[in-house]
């Protein structure tokens, strides 16, 4: 198969119907990862789904849409300390 064909004939016009034309495989995968992610989706389980050979991989690319990451981390530990 070839990944242009499929994107013209068949995807490309399923986006137009919604008037979301412009968007890419990549660019869904992106943005179901991010929404997955900033709603505290796991984040291994999201590594798997995208197909990263490392957890560390995904962090570093969308460890940005996690606000609060460093706040649940110290709420976390102070709870364990007290």
């Amino acid at each position: 198969m070839n990944a242009d064909n499929i994107y013209h004939r068949g995807f490309e016009p399923l986006l137009e119907r919604p008037g979301l034309s412009g968007f890419t495989f990549h660019s869904l995968r992106h943005t179901s990862a991010t929404n997955l992610l900033s709603k505290n989706g796991n984040s291994k389980i999201v590594s798997e789904m995208l197909g990263h050979a490392t957890i560390s991989q995904t962090m570093d690319t969308y460890s940005h849409v996690m606000p609060g990451m460093g706040d649940v981390a110290a709420t976390a530990l102070e709870e364990a300390l007290t």
